[in-house]
Order: C-alpha cells, then structure tokens, then sequence
C-alpha cells in the first residue's frame, strides 16, 4: 500500500480529534468486564466477532470461580462451552481458552505475559488482542484496531487504510504521543456510540468539524 496515495486529517488536526475525544472522556476504559490479567485475556478472545455486551453477560457467572489458568484447564471444552455457547464461534473460542490456560501454565507459570511474542503465541490470539492485552494490562501506547477503529479511521480520514494492520501502523504514526495510551479506546467508544456503522450521530459528534466524511447525517 502506497501511503503516500492516502488522503488523511493534517498534523494539527488530528491533535484537535484527540483533544476533544479525550475532554469529552477523560479516562477511557475497556467495557470488558474482568477481575485479573487472565480473565482480561479470556474475554478479548472471546470478543472476537462478538459484541462487549455479550461477553460479559457470558462471563459473569463464569469468572466467579474460574478465574485462573488452572481453574480453566480443569473446567475443560466441555464444561466451558454451556458457559460461552451464546457467543459466536464458541466451539472454536472453548478449544482456544482451554489450550491458551494450558499454554500458560506450561510456559509463564500461569501468568499473562507482557511480550508481544509471547502473547501472540498463545492459541486463539492474534494482534489485535496482544495489542488490548498490553495496552490494558501494562500500559503500553498499543492501538488495536477492531471493526469500529477501522471504520472510524477511514471514514473520517484519521488514519485511511486497506488492511488493520495498515490502519494500526498509520495510527501509530500520526497520534501525538500524548494521546497513544488511550487512543484506541477512544475511538472504539466513539465508533460504538457516535459513529456508528450504519447512521453515524453527526450532530451529536464532538469532531464533526475535523471529519472528511461527506455522508453526514442531520438527524438520527
């Protein structure tokens, strides 16, 4: 992907999105519900294709006792799927939880790891949810960009790109390094509530004035 071909919001203007994204929520956070850095890490897979909302009405009773690598190896895909069986692909995600608490337990002494290497390693990890993980959990200035972080940074110009890894790489380098740690957040929670797939909420959309998409909506 030629970048240079790529239109997107200048230098000032991207600082100004980020501003008042960041004045309108001061301190983001995932809407994840989790106790511990493993139960973090379960509920991002289990995210995959899935809605936040679904997840943890999945996992609420779940994490109550199963809250440990060791606790999920022993639960088993059998115990764990009538947990998890209203979420999307949950026979894949049950054979994924069950290896990755395995993996775990094996090779970190049950603990989540902070290496990028190490996370995507784990079984039914991908990018995306290393980056939430490190982000998250350790802080790191990682942006994963999710369906509404793509959308979100093509429509309004922010970020155009192909691919989420083009997205991500280019977010990467146009959000000021003040913004990084909380970047992705805010415009997950954005794309989810404001600029929505189908009818964004243009009046209600505190960036408006910065957006390049030429469908705004007047009403909702």
């Amino acid at each position: 992907m030629d970048k240079a071909k790529l239109g997107g919001m200048k230098p000032a203007a991207i600082a100004e999105f980020f501003r008042r994204l960041a004045e309108k929520t001061p301190n983001p956070k995932t809407e994840l519900s989790y106790k511990n850095p493993f139960t973090l890490l379960v509920a991002v897979v289990l995210s995959a294709q899935a809605t936040d909302v679904s997840v943890n009405k999945a996992t609420a009773k779940l994490f109550k006792t199963v809250d440990t690598p060791a606790k999920m190896a022993k639960l088993g895909e059998a115990g764990l799927r009538p947990h998890i069986k209203t979420i999307g692909l949950y026979n894949a995600k049950a054979k994924n939880v069950i290896a990755l608490s395995r993996a775990l337990i094996e090779r970190h002494g049950g603990q989540v790891p902070r290496e990028r290497e190490a996370l995507e390693a784990l079984p039914g990890v991908g990018r995306k949810t290393a980056n939430v993980v490190l982000n998250t959990l350790y802080d790191e200035p990682t942006i994963a960009v999710d369906t509404h972080v793509f959308r979100l940074a093509n429509r309004t110009g922010l970020a155009p790109g192909k691919t989420p890894r083009a997205v991500e790489d280019r977010l990467v380098k146009v959000v000021p390094d003040a913004y990084k740690l909380h970047a992705h957040h805010w415009l997950i929670l954005h794309g989810r509530y404001v600029c929505t797939a189908r009818k964004p909420n243009c009046p209600a959309c505190v960036v408006r004035e910065l957006c390049a998409f030429k469908g705004k909506t007047t009403a909702v």
